[in-house]
Order: C-alpha cells, then sequence, then structure tokens
C-alpha cells in the first residue's frame, strides 16, 4: 500500500506524529509511492538486556511501517558492542565478553517483540559481515572518512576539547554502524535523534558503493521519570516494559505533569484529537493532571501485560497510595535479628548512636541496628549507598512510622512489621523463631 491510498490522518500519523527528522522527506514518499516492499534497518547494541519506554518511541515507528507491508531487518550489534557506543556519552564505555552480549541479545529480543511484529523481521548478526573483514577491507572502510569529519560529531567534539581520551576503537564505531547499512541494503533507518550521525554515515557509506542512500527517520528522546535527562537505565529515570504492571503502573503516575503529553504523542495510540483536548485542558485547569497520568498508565500497562492487568494495577494504585491503604498481598521474608547486631558490632558503632537514638525516639535503646543492614537482608535495596540514600530521603517506613535516622532501636523490628520504601515497595518481617524466643526472655 502506497501513502496515496492511506488515509490523510494515517498517514500524518506515521510521518509526523513522534518524528524528529526524516532525511530525506521526499525521498521517502517516492519509496513509499514505489509499492515494493521496503528495508527498515533496526540495529541495536545489547550492551544491556532490558527495553524502556525510550527505545518503543522508534520500535512503535517500526510496527507503524510493517503494518504497511514492509520488512524490518533486525541487526544485532555483537561487533559493535564490543565498543560501546559512545552517543550522548562523556566518557569510554567497557566492552563486553561475548558471553554477555549473547544473553543481553536474548533478553533484548522477546521484549523487541513485545512491540515489533517478529513474522515482518528478519535477524542478522553483525558478526555475519565483520567476522571475515580483512585488514585491507578496514582500511578501505576508513578511508571513506577523515578524522576531521569524525570529529565534527558533537560528543566526540565535546570529549576532545575537555581533553577526554576518545579511542581508536569508538571512532570506528559510526563507520561499522554505517557499513550494516551496505551489508543489508537498507531502505530506511530508525533511530533516536542523538544517532543522526551514525545514520547519516551509513547514508554516504551506501552511495559511495554504488547502492541508492537509506533515509534516515530519527524519533525524539523520550524524558525520564526525573523529568529532565533523557530516559536512561544507568540515571535510574526508566520504565522498563518487562517490568511488573503494578511498577509501570506507579512510576508512570511519578512522572511530572509537563511530561503528560510527551508520553500519550510518543508512547500511547490515544488520537492526536484528544491529545489536543488534554493539552487544552491542561492550559485551563480544567483537569487534575492526576486523572491523565491514571489514562497514561492504564493505556502504557495495557499495550504490555493487557487490559486485565492494567485494571487492577489501576486498583491497586488507588488502594494503596490514593487511599493509603496497605496492599492485602505482601512478600514475607525472614530475618535473623541476632546477624543485624552481629554486624553492627563488628563495625564498631560510634558511642553518639545511643544518645541520637534517645533524642529521635524518645527513650533509651540499648541495641542499635543499621538501618540499611535490615533493608539489604530484606532485598529491598541492591547496594548500601542506595539504602543509606532512602533513610536519608526520609522514604522508609516500618508499621507507617517513617523512619528518622540510620540507626533504629531493636525494638521497633518485629515479627509481622510491614516495612514500605518508596511508594510501592513492601515487605512483611518474619522473625527467626530463635530470635523471637531470645527477645521474649529479655524482655
Amino acid at each position: 500500500m502506497n501513502h496515496k491510498e492511506m488515509s490523510d490522518a494515517r498517514f500524518a500519523t506515521i510521518l509526523k506524529r513522534g518524528v524528529a527528522e526524516i532525511i530525506v522527506e521526499s525521498e521517502l514518499r517516492r519509496l513509499l509511492d514505489s509499492g515494493r516492499i521496503l528495508n527498515l534497518k533496526q540495529g541495536f547494541d545489547p550492551s544491556a538486556p532490558d527495553i524502556h519506554l525510550g527505545h518503543v518511541v522508534g520500535l512503535r515507528k517500526l510496527r507503524q511501517f510493517q503494518e504497511l507491508g514492509h520488512k524490518v531487518t533486525l541487526i544485532v550489534g555483537d561487533w559493535t558492542a564490543r565498543i560501546g557506543d559512545p552517543s550522548g556519552q562523556s566518557a569510554t564505555r567497557p566492552m563486553l565478553s561475548p558471553s554477555q552480549i549473547e544473553n543481553n541479545a536474548r533478553t533484548y529480543m522477546e521484549q523487541f517483540f513485545k512491540v515489533v511484529d517478529k513474522d515482518r523481521t528478519e535477524l542478522r548478526w553483525q558478526s555475519e559481515w565483520f567476522s571475515r573483514f580483512t585488514l585491507d577491507e578496514v582500511i578501505k572502510l576508513t578511508s571513506k572518512f577523515t578524522v576531521a569529519q569524525l570529529l565534527a560529531r558533537e560528543d566526540f567534539s565535546k570529549r576532545y576539547g575537555s581533553g577526554n581520551p576518545i579511542s581508536l576503537t569508538e571512532i570506528l564505531y559510526p563507520l561499522l554502524q554505517g557499513y550494516d547499512s551496505v551489508a543489508i541494503q537498507a531502505d530506511i533507518e530508525f533511530g533516536g535523534i542523538d544517532q543522526k550521525f551514525n545514520c547519516l554515515v551509513g547514508r554516504e557509506l551506501q552511495q559511495n558503493t554504488g547502492q541508492p542512500p537509506q533515509q534516515v527517520f530519527l524519533v525524539p528522546l523520550l524524558v525520564g521519570t526525573d523529568g529532565h535527562q533523557k530516559m536512561s537505565k544507568s540515571l535510574n529515570n526508566h520504565i522498563g516494559i518487562a517490568e511488573p504492571p503494578q511498577e509501570i503502573y506507579g512510576k508512570v503516575m511519578s512522572i511530572p505533569d509537563p511530561l503528560i503529553l510527551d508520553y500519550f504523542e510518543l508512547v500511547t495510540d490515544v488520537p492526536e484529537e484528544e491529545i489536543t483536548e488534554f493539552k487544552e485542558q491542561l492550559k485551563t485547569r480544567s483537569v487534575n493532571p492526576m486523572n491523565l497520568k491514571k489514562r497514561l498508565a492504564h493505556e502504557i500497562v495495557r499495550q504490555f501485560h493487557g487490559k486485565r492487568a492494567a485494571d487492577e494495577a489501576q486498583e491497586h494504585f488507588t488502594q494503596v497510595f490514593q487511599k493509603r491503604e496497605i496492599p492485602e498481598e505482601i512478600p514475607e521474608q525472614a530475618v535473623d535479628l541476632k546477624e543485624l547486631r552481629r554486624k553492627i558490632l563488628k563495625r564498631g558503632p560510634s558511642p553518639g548512636i545511643l544518645p541520637l537514638m534517645y533524642q529521635v525516639y524518645g527513650h533509651s535503646a540499648q541495641e542499635p541496628i543499621d538501618i540499611v543492614d535490615l533493608l539489604l537482608t530484606l532485598k529491598l535495596v541492591e547496594t548500601r549507598s542506595e539504602g543509606a540514600r532512602l533513610v536519608h530521603d526520609k522514604a522508609v517506613q516500618i508499621n507507617g512510622e517513617r523512619i528518622k535516622s540510620r540507626y533504629i532501636p531493636l525494638e521497633l523490628v518485629r515479627d509481622g512489621s510491614i516495612m514500605k520504601v518508596g511508594k510501592r515497595r513492601f515487605v512483611r518481617i518474619a522473625i527467626r523463631e530463635e530470635d523471637s524466643t531470645q527477645r521474649s526472655i529479655v524482655s
């Protein structure tokens, strides 16, 4: 189907909504008019196993083109992953081992096909062509570009100007990604706006080898839950599409209000007319932003987990966070109090701990424990620094009482106590029998 056979609204959705730039749009339209099945290039470096909503912006575009009858060629960057794409990075990235690459790729593809049609996708690995590359071919490839051209790339330019190192392997990255387009004879390459340079390298390499130049389809970068930087797992501002429904729903509800419209536009199928109406309602303050976020969260959870899961996540949010109720089902985790005491005694707590606890809790407690040790035992945090930050931010509660200091009296930790961390994580404490027996004797 060419674009003349599509409705104007449908065509506008594909080429305008959620699009940062198309190079060159007139050429792309001619390709769509040609009637042939187009080869859509999507590459990924399996440097991390999970896909988040930031990736989904571009994946949704691929799916839209597939629905027109076109084919996606998914390139697993098992070669470039050993280098690490420096896009948006201020420093070099570590190389990955082949086993890490394979494991990450497997998980990535499972999630990739939650959005993109598997039946209209061909999988290719870079090693199909690069493992056979000779030194002669590498030299020929590098002769296509000058150092000045590569240093014109913004992230390279910044790092060079500030004196930060740029390895020769990193300089090769755009050339290798660009050569992928030659290897598969791509018609269109898709990527985030931060991939513009790399995509244009592919376009130029194709022209140098006598192929028609690919068109470049760039999508905006989705801002993460912090409201400032692009969504990234390393920045901990991401919403993973494989996360549990309640987690996705809660994270969407936590985004700053100014991001509501962007999320609706970039990662949902809500009609443009409704989004325009939402914009007017927000402008005139005729709607509570929370109501729009609830609609947004439901739409996003439904995409990846289905309507029933979205309904249940919404009910859970209403019950736990709006009504401030405790969920009916809370995971239970065993705690060895003797081990917690042993840890703090081994570290040798400072003499000021007991007076501080007396000041904070209003009574003298002779047995302090480190709340961070407890969080780690309950598997509510992964690192001590994360636990310390949560305590500092007063994001930890026991039985509804907000923890105000790093060290707490042992007596606060009882069998059946409910610990809450942040807005969505609950654990019921189960004291091991020998601990509870010992404590009852002492009391």
